[in-house]
Order: C-alpha cells, then sequence, then structure tokens
C-alpha cells in the first residue's frame, strides 16, 4: 500500500501535479462556501467559460496558459462589473452577456487552431502536465485569495448573510462582491490547471454544497469544504496516474460521492430528530 502511495511521487511531473491539485483545492474551498452562500454558482460558471479565449490566444502566440486565462478573466470580472452598474442591465443579464461573448469568442479562435486535441487538457484538465513556471503562479495567487479572504472576513460575512445590515454600518456590498468576484477569477485561473474549464464549477461549488450540508458555521464550512476539495483533489490525482483517466472529471465526480454522503448523513440526522 505504501509502494502505491509513493510509487508516483518518484516522478518530478507527477509531484508537481499533486502540489497544482493541492494548490488549487485550497483555493477553491475557500471561496467555495460564499459561493454557496451567496448563490454565486452561475458567476463561478461564467468565469470559467470566460478566460477560454485567454488560453486559446496564449496558445496561439506560444505564452504562458495561466497569464493568458489571468487577463481574461480580469476583462470578464470588469466587463459584468461595468455592465451590473447600469440601472437598465441586472446582474445575472450582465454576466449572461459576457459569459456568452467571451465564450463564442473562444470557440471562434478554437476553430483557428490546427486540432481541438491540442487544447484538450485545458477543457478537461491535465493535472501532470503542469509546468514548473505555472506552479510559481499558482502559488502566488493561492497566497493572496488567502490574504484577501483572511484580510477581509468580516465584511465578506456580514455581506453575505445580511446586506442590509452591511449598509447599515457602512460597509459597501458592491464593492465587497467586485472583490469577490476578482478572487474568484483568479481561482478559476489556478483551477483549470487541474480540473479544466469545463468541470472547474465542480471545485468551486461541490465542496462548499457538501460541508454546508453538515454545519451552518461558515469558519466550520470552509474548514470542511477544503478537506473535501483536498481529499477529493488527491484520490482523482491517484486515479489519473493508475487509471490513466482525464483529472478534472475524477476529481469532479469524488466530490460529487462525497457530496451525497453529506445530504444522506444530513437527511438521517434530520429524521432522528
Amino acid at each position: 500500500m505504501v509502494e502505491l502511495i509513493l510509487e508516483p511521487l518518484a516522478y518530478g511531473f507527477v509531484l508537481r501535479g499533486l502540489v497544482a491539485g493541492l494548490l488549487a483545492a485550497v483555493a477553491c474551498a475557500v471561496l467555495s462556501a460564499f459561493v454557496v452562500w451567496r448563490g454565486m454558482a452561475f458567476i463561478g460558471d461564467a468565469l470559467a467559460h470566460a478566460i477560454l479565449p485567454g488560453i486559446v490566444v496564449a496558445y496561439i502566440f506560444g505564452f504562458s496558459l495561466f497569464l493568458g486565462a489571468l487577463g481574461a478573466g480580469a476583462l470578464a470580472v470588469v466587463g459584468i462589473g461595468t455592465l451590473a452598474g447600469r440601472d437598465k442591465l441586472k446582474e445575472d443579464t450582465a454576466i449572461g452577456i459576457v459569459f456568452s461573448g467571451f465564450f463564442a469568442l473562444g470557440i471562434l479562435l478554437m476553430s483557428r487552431v490546427t486540432s481541438y486535441q491540442d487544447l484538450s487538457h485545458v477543457l478537461f484538465g491535465n493535472i501532470l502536465g503542469v509546468a514548473l513556471q505555472d506552479l510559481y503562479g499558482m502559488a502566488l495567487v493561492v497566497v493572496l485569495v488567502l490574504l484577501v479572504v483572511l484580510a477581509s472576513y468580516k465584511e465578506l460575512l456580514v455581506t453575505s448573510f445580511d446586506p442590509a445590515h452591511a449598509v447599515a454600518i457602512g460597509l459597501y456590498p458592491a464593492i465587497i462582491r467586485y472583490v469577490l468576484l476578482l478572487l474568484l477569477a483568479l481561482t478559476t485561473v489556478v483551477a483549470i490547471q487541474t480540473v479544466g474549464v469545463i468541470l472547474v464549477l465542480a471545485l468551486l461549488v461541490t465542496p462548499g454544497a457538501a460541508a454546508s450540508m453538515i454545519s451552518r458555521r461558515l469558519h466550520v464550512i470552509i474548514g470542511l469544504a477544503t478537506v473535501i476539495a483536498v481529499v477529493s483533489t488527491i484520490a482523482g490525482f491517484y486515479a489519473s496516474y493508475y487509471g490513466d483517466v482525464s483529472s478534472g472529471p475524477a476529481i469532479a465526480l469524488t466530490a460529487t460521492v462525497i457530496f451525497g454522503v453529506s445530504y444522506v448523513v444530513s437527511r438521517v440526522r434530520i429524521l432522528r430528530r
């Protein structure tokens, strides 16, 4: 058993993949609780697809896919924030416009690539293909996300559960939401390295949803979501290595199974009361 666990870690590229997966898991899990409680799942999905044109442009011109995705994510957040600020345009409408426009642009640009297979690892994830320079960038983004959440935890907590009270005590929910959007964009860029564009929503929503089945305290939910995301990533990592399957679906399915168990446990606890 020990040999099965240690064997993959003897290879540098495999070890880098595991580290990348754990970084993505932590970043996604920390924000997952806020995504679930604020009903922001659609925003996470939109950002995950909106970064596609940045990835394709980076691929075509031969520079870092990480930087390309980061640039597209930032533009998407600015676009959503600008359009949602208009009195006549609701936020969900702004998200839909940016989401569909950016994703369509990404598909259009992909049609210029010689083969869709060249970007399949971006769409579905490739935990074993993370480069060392990308790992440094991911670590920097994760540290930034954790520091911002720690520094603004009280503001995020109040605006998530009682926006009216937040306004009454002098906070600006719109600004806090904008900050959270930026953090989601950064985290989405980190997660595409492991689960890909299509399945990034799994790490941004499922861990927080599963943890919410067990506890109602935000700090507990964040802790449980982190554990769930880490376990899902490790399980998906080993499944990808030994089973020769795509890492993204393996990680997403593991998280879904854990959510199912959490849901059953929560139902049993309610019935026993």
